[in-house]
């Protein structure tokens, strides 16, 4: 999993590659059950002159909420990534149409981090980032190991790496 090499210039190379945390797909895990359940109600509630048609009818209406509320965010999940070169933050988002955001490290004024007691339960936080210009903070949601990410980036910031200026 990372980058692709032609997406990255020379001499740069990727320290963190990262997909938002799995604790997004909780919901849509949770409705995809609530959705089988409620297929399976309703294709045995119809009345035994309505079948097939009826029971067709539930499990079209049925794909059509597992496509909405389950798919959709899966693919979302699945392609919205983070990158850290040494270099710049990259974001990556978009099922059909692709967004890139690129950030240069050298923008970056600041980097901080939120985590509430389930992102401490599940391993993840919001990093938010403080960049020069006004009014601009950047927050990156459901980063996994978010205490990581905030000691690379400041390390690739500050430069302070075992009480050493990095190069």
């Amino acid at each position: 999993m990372g980058l692709p090499r032609k997406l990255l210039g020379e001499g740069e190379h990727v320290e963190v590659h990262v997909r938002t945390h799995a604790k997004r797909l909780i919901g849509p895990a949770v409705l995809l059950i609530l959705l089988a359940a409620a297929v399976g109600f309703g294709c045995a509630l119809v009345p035994p002159d309505g079948t097939p048609i009826g029971q067709y009818v539930v499990i079209i209406v049925g794909l059509v909420l597992f496509c909405w509320w389950c798919l959709v965010p899966f693919l979302r999940w699945r392609t919205t990534t983070y990158s850290i070169t040494n270099r710049r933050l990259i974001t990556r988002t978009g099922i059909l149409n692709k967004t890139g955001k690129d950030l240069p490290l050298i923008r970056i004024n600041d980097v901080s981090y939120d985590r509430s007691l389930l992102d401490r339960m599940l391993g993840c936080g919001t990093l938010n980032i403080q960049t020069a210009g006004e009014n601009s903070t950047i927050s990156l949601d459901d980063v996994p190991d978010v205490e990581r990410i905030h000691v690379i980036m400041s390390e690739l910031l500050f430069g302070e790496v075992h009480g050493d200026r990095r190069d």
